[in-house]
């Protein structure tokens, strides 16, 4: 099997960026630029106009979501203990999901395997949309490696950006924070069609998951090396 990186660059142009001196949270970007992004959006979907609606995704990701800062938003985890996201040290591959959406054949494997393989560089997190117990049965299916949350929204009480974390950007939606909780990118899961062979499904996911972590190491190793720089006498 086929198992490569691949670099994965922005190519769309719509909305302005932000300077890094005017570094605003996840939730603040969005409550400025999703209203005008839905309105385009939905046009697009309900003309059937795919093309347009992924370009527009694409682009407010790129040019309004990218170098904002993720909030601490906080969540519970398999003992409903609360976690925040600041306690994770490590670059973050974080991804939103629920019990509704059916995994692709190859995707739980690929993503398994990579956590066996940079989780003591990455911290991989799966945050499920579902009730506890739904999300304790789910955790079964996924390594040791990958710490596995969830918001019951059912009691009400998760808070703004959780909120707007799924029912904004869709899932399953994967965000790429580094140490910082910088976003450094926002994308979606690869898409195939159902009923492929596994061997096929399982490379067009673990390229795709590759690509994501290439972008988290290789910015985590240059933020070591400008440290360094700084602190060397």
């Amino acid at each position: 099997m086929q198992k490569f990186l691949l670099l994965i660059l922005p190519f769309t142009f719509l909305f302005p960026s932000y300077a890094q001196e005017d570094q605003i949270t996840f939730s603040e970007a969005l409550t400025i630029h999703l209203p005008k992004y839905k309105k385009h959006a939905d046009k697009a979907y309900r003309s059937k106009d795919v093309e347009r609606a992924n370009f527009l995704f694409d682009s407010l990701i790129d040019y309004n979501l990218k170098g904002s800062r993720m909030d601490n938003f906080k969540v519970n985890d398999l003992r409903k203990k609360s976690v925040h996201l600041n306690e994770f040290e490590k670059p973050v591959y974080l991804t939103t999901y629920a019990s509704w959406i059916v995994p692709t054949e190859g995707e739980i494997p690929a993503l398994n395997e990579l956590a066996e393989k940079y989780g003591e560089q990455v911290d991989f997190v799966m945050l499920f949309w579902d009730n506890h117990s739904t999300t304790k049965r789910l955790a079964k299916k996924y390594s040791e490696n990958i710490t596995v949350l969830y918001v019951d929204e059912m009691n009400n009480n998760s808070p703004y950006v959780i909120k707007m974390m799924k029912h904004s950007l869709g899932l399953p939606t994967s965000f790429l924070l580094d140490r910082d909780k910088n976003i450094l990118d926002i994308r979606r899961k690869v898409s195939h069609p159902f009923g492929i062979e596994f061997e096929k499904s399982f490379d067009l996911n673990y390229d795709s998951l590759s690509s994501a972590l290439f972008l988290l190491l290789i910015e985590d190793s240059s933020q070591y090396s400008t440290a360094e720089e700084n602190t060397t006498p």
